[in-house]
């Protein structure tokens, strides 16, 4: 019971979104099939990231999301885990996402203190700027360049410009999700882009991250000569998922945002991965 609370708490089906990504990377970045240690500590490092954010922006935002009605009844704002729960997780997934960094090699350990600082700011972000999205999409931005330093400690033309569409990838639907918040985030004086912008402009700023996105990946084919027809088909269906999720979502209407944010960006980062990965192999 408890460990479902934990689950609950770091939403980890979410890993969804992200993963495949992680996954792509590799395939454009590593030459040869890598190294299945330092593989193993990379997962390791990506989950324990992954768990470590989450966890410090529930104990960060915890009286934000008791008085949010979106977030009150979640696990931790109903007090099914205390406080002290949620810091034993950080310092635990901490531990772990710096140690793997240290067993991949020193640059990449050397570089983990970057990421624990915007995970650690990115709850904050909302207090003090407008645009807390790319400080998310920051962080984003460095999963490539990580795998790049892990396996080539390197970071190479590939790696940033899949860093540039992951970042605007997630801080686009991170604008959309903040949606949901709107009227809440203007009462208590939380910033953000629909805040800023209201509804209507928030949409059409998200509507160019995501441009960024699909602009990044397909200026990929003139870094990677082994990129093909594969590829640009399967960008495409990546186009296609993009329009389909801003179609999903009108300034008059946001019962749809859920759709948006959980099935439709699953399913651009699965499609980018299998592309990469069937244009790789054929």
């Amino acid at each position: 019971m408890r460990l479902k609370a934990y689950a609950e708490l770091t939403k980890f089906e979410h890993t969804i979104f992200a993963l495949p990504f992680l996954l792509a990377g590799i395939v454009l970045l590593v030459e040869d099939f890598p190294s299945l240690w330092k593989l193993f500590w990379v997962f390791v490092a990506f989950v324990s990231a992954r768990t470590l954010g989450m966890s410090l922006n529930r104990l960060i935002d915890l009286p934000i999301d008791q008085l949010n009605p979106r977030t009150k009844d979640w696990v931790h704002a109903r007090g099914e885990l205390s406080q002290e729960d949620i810091k034993k997780l950080v310092f635990l997934s901490g531990g772990i996402f710096l140690l793997a960094c240290l067993m991949i090699n020193l640059l990449t350990f050397l570089l983990a203190p970057l990421v624990v600082f915007l995970l650690w700011f990115y709850p904050y972000a909302k207090r003090i700027t407008y645009y807390p999205h790319l400080v998310l999409g920051l962080v984003y931005f460095l999963i490539p360049l990580a795998v790049d330093v892990a396996f080539n400690e390197s970071i190479s033309k590939t790696a940033l410009l899949l860093g540039v569409g992951m970042a605007f990838w997630v801080a686009g639907f991170d604008v959309l999700y903040a949606l949901q918040d709107y009227e809440f985030d203007r009462t208590h004086n939380l910033k953000s882009i629909p805040v800023k912008y209201g509804i209507g402009g928030a949409i059409k700023i998200s509507r160019l991250f995501h441009a960024i996105t699909f602009l990044s990946l397909l200026a990929l084919l003139f870094v990677l000569d082994f990129l093909g027809p594969i590829y640009i088909l399967g960008l495409l269906v990546l186009g296609l998922f993009l329009v389909y999720e801003h179609s999903l979502i009108k300034e008059n209407d946001l019962s749809k945002i859920n759709k948006a944010f959980f099935t439709v960006n699953g399913y651009v980062s699965v499609v980018y991965f299998l592309t990469v990965l069937l244009d790789r192999l054929i």
